[in-house]
């Protein structure tokens, strides 16, 4: 007998369903609807070699970005993929540089969230210029029909903004003052959060929007605005934040002030907000789904490495909403993200 361990192919894929790690993997493609003979050539395909991958999203201060990290490497083992990070540090300057540092080197595939549209368009197509996927996840790192990514996952940024505002419309009686706190100008998430929110209040002419400064997802930031907001404006009915972390360090100003009343919506719909929605200091937020835009990248990337190419199976465009955050349904919302589904 050979020192050797070598299986025909027909054993092998009977081996590899076997094995914890492909089997879990294999479930999981099944789930997200990958046809049983695809998902079967990228578990085996994957298993035999680790495939590496380099992630880098906005910044890992932001639990957002933090809670990405988790589900890609989460989602990494599943699909036998070494995940390398390299941190945008909520700066464009700094993303700009660990993504030219990316781009020396070799990767199967590369999943990028832009801290700023139009940032890291050379260093990306010089990965694509090489033959590497790469992924675009949440905010555009160029306009699509001028970057050749392999797709982008991203929520309907505007359908977030809207939704969240219009449940604070209308928990407000249609009437009274509000407030925007936007995250990065540059940030193409931003500016559908920002188009939602005015869709919305543009419809209410007894709403007075008194401040739309962005706070660029800095909470230090959003303190300092909030210290004057809260001074220059004695009512303040509602208050609409492009993430939650912004809204949670708000909130902490206004529990400071006393002026809790102001009503808060946010965006993300972490698992702080989620509790905040459940024990009554927001009012509500949205899913923007990290789990399932980072662990999409990885199936994404490996469907990409096995063969799959944008226009013949996998679209240019993904759309990952999740729904507004109620106390309706916070509780299965936790439980979903803890399990990095959503």
């Amino acid at each position: 007998m050979s020192g050797d361990f070598e299986l025909d192919s027909q054993s092998r894929r009977e081996f590899f369903k076997k094995a914890g790690g492909s089997a879990a993997a294999l479930a999981a493609l099944a789930g997200m609807g990958v046809s049983p003979a695809m998902a079967e050539a990228m578990v085996v395909g994957m298993s035999e070699k680790p495939l590496k991958a380099a992630f880098s999203n906005a910044g890992l201060q932001a639990t957002w970005c933090a809670q990405g990290k988790a589900a890609a490497e989460y989602w990494g083992k599943l699909f036998n993929v070494e995940v390398t990070w390299f941190d945008g540090q909520l700066d464009a300057v700094k993303q700009r540089a660990a993504i030219d540092n990316m781009a020396s080197q070799d990767w199967d595939f590369v999943a990028i969230q832009a801290f700023g549209i139009g940032t890291l368009t050379a260093p990306v197509n010089k990965m694509i210029e090489k033959g590497i996927p790469v992924i675009d996840l949440d905010t555009l790192i160029a306009p699509l029909d001028t970057i050749n990514v392999h797709t982008f996952l991203a929520p309907d940024n505007e359908f977030m903004g809207a939704s969240m505002t219009q449940a604070l419309v209308t928990a407000m009686g249609g009437k009274g003052t509000m407030v925007m706190t936007q995250g990065a100008l540059g940030h193409t998430g931003a500016q559908g959060r920002a188009k939602g929110f005015e869709s919305v209040v543009s419809q209410y002419p007894d709403i007075e929007v008194l401040d739309t400064q962005p706070a660029d997802w800095d909470v230090s930031k959003v303190a300092r605005i909030w210290e004057t907001l809260l001074t220059k404006y004695p009512v303040i009915n509602g208050a609409f934040f492009h993430n939650d972390d912004m809204a949670l360090a708000a909130y902490e100003v206004m529990k400071r002030h006393n002026r809790t009343e102001t009503l808060i919506g946010g965006v993300d719909a972490m698992p702080p907000a989620i509790e905040a929605v459940l024990d009554g200091r927001m009012l509500g937020t949205v899913r923007n789904p990290s789990c399932r835009i980072h662990g999409g990248a990885i199936v994404a990337g490996v469907s990409a490495v096995a063969g799959e190419k944008t226009g013949d199976g996998i679209p240019k465009n993904i759309v990952t909403d999740g729904p507004v955050v109620t106390k309706a349904n916070g509780e299965g919302m936790l439980w979903m993200e803890s399990h990095y589904l959503i």
